[in-house]
């Protein structure tokens, strides 16, 4: 089982990028996705992420400027990212939530698995 991010980059601030995280070897398509993201010298923090129904969560530092989306036929999420910052920069990674998720803990990453190698965005400004 993995699950591949890519699309990351280099973007000026205002801009946007959009980044992919492609599942292989198992479908989740009945599973929620998240997205996180890591800062240098900092800790993973929640991004955002999307129920199998398509239910989405926030960071409020992403909210309105960032969205999640899913593609079940093709096992893929996606995160759009617009109006970048040069705070948004990080390396992002994609997960599968897991049986700890819930309300109190969507947003930790020990609730979800699988953890994909990540995907360098850089934004300048």
């Amino acid at each position: 089982v993995q699950l591949q991010a890519s699309g990351g980059g280099l973007a000026q601030a205002g801009g946007s990028l959009r980044l992919a995280c492609a599942a292989s070897g198992r479908s989740f398509d009945t599973y929620v996705m998240g997205w996180f993201r890591q800062a240098p010298g900092k800790q993973r923090e929640f991004v955002g992420n999307i129920g199998f129904s398509g239910t989405t969560y926030y960071a409020d530092s992403v909210k309105g400027r960032f969205t999640i989306s899913r593609d079940n036929a093709k096992d893929t999420v996606y995160l759009q990212m617009n109006s970048l910052r040069p705070e948004d920069t990080a390396v992002y990674y994609c997960a599968v939530g897991n049986r700890y998720l819930s309300g109190s803990s969507y947003n930790k990453d020990r609730a979800y698995d699988f953890w994909g190698q990540g995907t360098q965005v850089t934004v300048s400004s």
